[in-house]
């Protein structure tokens, strides 16, 4: 087994998830198994009550995991599935460390950092060897070189690296070299200060990835490796892809960052095949068309809070040699104004998930626009609850009809809480999480997409359609598309005479990949082709 730790220097967001996955595309061309996690150390359990303008999305996994929204990236980057192995907080570290400590596990001794939460933090890379197997493991370290909550972890992998043996395991580091535009230059002062804190602490980096918006030239290199100890053809280079983050393995592969990587761990390899990933790049850069898909949220100007919804459109998109053209609307502005004049020139309606009664009433107008207009209409998760709603209100004449979440006093619970879901209190990790079974209606448009009768889809929800309505919403032309085995549930909407108007309770997003594009999102940017090029 051999192990590579990603950790990143001088400010955060770099993409040190993104290059992780990228290298994990490339050792996968080359024959390897790769298995990703991510450490975090904020202090929470796990993302999955913070905000997503704190965190972004919340990717959620088969068993039900709450994790970051960079698992999402290790999982369409590469083949690998993913557990609650995958995605360690300093949260889970402490929480885990003093149940020991009250079970009496550590014999009296006095609890520290170091060797006790350090030792949880390599239990739990064993763990994964042990239970996931592969023949590389690439553990992104989050945040930022020198913060003070991420020195467990740097101190843990430093000890993790000397145990395994140096052969063994690969430091990589990601750093910024920024560009001062008043000198005209670039400066490698931050890059050298950020590998001195990991070099007082004893790791030292094999590659060092720099981020740049300007071509990092052979004098720089040649400066960066003389300062930080790595050879000069480890400093590799790393600008913005132009179009489309698709293209970072291609870029990494032109520098040589999956060779090095083999040459430092003595993985002998034959040459990737990139061929495929190439021609899936290609298609999403110069497409043969294009069409407009309108995105109705309340974390619109959020990039990071609808991450796998962009992803898996641009996955559908390249699978029909067409681009996404993707308009943004802030639910709260269809509230105050016109759906007629801020969506009349889409070919898609898609409502993702989310929380809360903040612009659902302006998600409500947005669908309503979309179902009479016969606009192709996506609903996922909330967006399944709106629809509901929409049609109950407008389609079945039920007056006040709404969510319990939004409205606990409405006299038409369309949409109420789970039967489970009604004692609990406490909130992280509590909801309907991880993968359900679905059974599929045939003569559907579900059926349809996912031609199979039986599905399988991760959910994260508290509250459900309401089945006391069931028969006089089918009676005004609903479908019920989908629904659990034991026939509580139901799981997906539609209606007939309408080109694609489609709504599931379930994350469809979370098992999107570039090679094998999500069915659903397959045939909705299929249905908006036909609005927008019709025969």
């Amino acid at each position: 087994m051999k192990y590579i730790f990603v950790t990143g220097g001088v400010v955060s967001s770099l993409g040190k998830g993104l290059a992780a996955a990228s290298l994990g595309t490339l050792l996968e061309y080359r024959g390897l198994r790769v298995i990703l996690q991510k450490f975090d150390p904020y202090l929470n359990v796990d993302p999955g009550t913070m905000s997503p303008f704190q965190h972004g999305e919340v990717y959620v996994l088969d068993d039900g995991s709450e994790t970051d929204l960079d698992l999402g990236h290790y999982e369409r980057f590469t083949n690998t599935n993913l557990s609650r192995l995958n995605n360690l907080t300093s949260g889970r570290v402490y929480q885990e460390v003093l149940r020991k400590e009250r079970d009496g596990r550590y014999l009296g001794k006095t609890v520290q950092v170091i060797p006790h939460v350090t030792d949880e933090i390599k239990a739990r890379i064993h763990d994964v060897a042990k239970e996931m197997g592969g023949d590389v493991i690439i553990t992104e370290i989050g945040g930022t070189v020198g913060d003070i909550e991420g020195l467990p972890f740097l101190e843990a992998i430093r000890q993790f690296a000397q145990e395994v043996g140096q052969e063994n395991a690969l430091f990589i580091h990601v750093t910024l070299v920024p560009y001062i535009k008043a000198a005209g230059e670039l400066k490698t002062k931050p890059t050298q200060q950020s590998i001195a804190k990991l070099r007082e602490i004893g790791i030292f980096p094999g590659i060092i990835i720099c981020r740049t918006e300007q071509e990092l030239e052979q004098d720089l290199r040649a400066k960066i490796s003389l300062f930080c100890n790595v050879a000069p053809e480890a400093v590799i280079e790393c600008r913005d892809v132009a179009h489309t983050i698709y293209e970072l393995p291609l870029k990494l592969y032109k520098e040589r960052l999956d060779h090095l990587t083999c040459k430092h761990l003595q993985l002998e390899t034959p040459e990737p095949d990139l061929s495929r990933w190439r021609a899936f790049v290609d298609r999403v850069i110069n497409p043969t068309r294009r069409v407009r898909i309108a995105v109705v949220g309340k974390y619109i100007e959020l990039q990071d809070a609808y991450k796998s919804i962009y992803e898996a459109l641009t996955h559908a998109a390249a699978a029909h040699d067409t681009a996404v053209d993707v308009t943004r609307i802030d639910a709260e502005d269809l509230e105050r104004g016109d759906p007629a004049e801020l969506m009349g020139h889409v070919d898609g309606l898609l409502i993702p998930g989310g929380f809360g009664d903040r612009g659902t009433e302006g998600k409500i107008a947005a669908t309503r626009f979309a179902r009479e207009h016969k606009i192709p209409f996506l609903g996922i998760c909330l967006g399944m609850q709106i629809a509901t709603i929409e049609f109950a209100r407008n389609a079945c004449g039920l007056e006040g009809a709404n969510s319990e979440e939004f409205d606990p006093d409405t006299p038409h619970p369309v949409i109420h809480i789970l039967e489970e879901q009604k004692k609990v209190r406490q909130k992280g990790g509590s909801m309907r999480l991880g993968t359900y079974v679905t059974d599929i209606t045939s003569g559907t448009k579900s059926f349809g997409v996912y031609q199979s009768g039986s599905i399988t889809e991760r959910h994260r929800h508290r509250y459900e359609f309401n089945q006391t309505y069931r028969q006089q919403m089918e009676q005004a032309g609903l479908v019920i598309a989908g629904i659990s085995p034991d026939g509580t549930l139901v799981e997906i909407i539609e209606i007939a005479d309408h080109p694609f108007f489609v709504a599931a309770q379930f994350h469809p997003e979370f098992l999107s990949k570039p090679m094998a594009p999500h069915p659903l999102f397959d045939g909705f940017v299929g249905a908006a082709i036909d609005h927008h090029y019709p025969d």
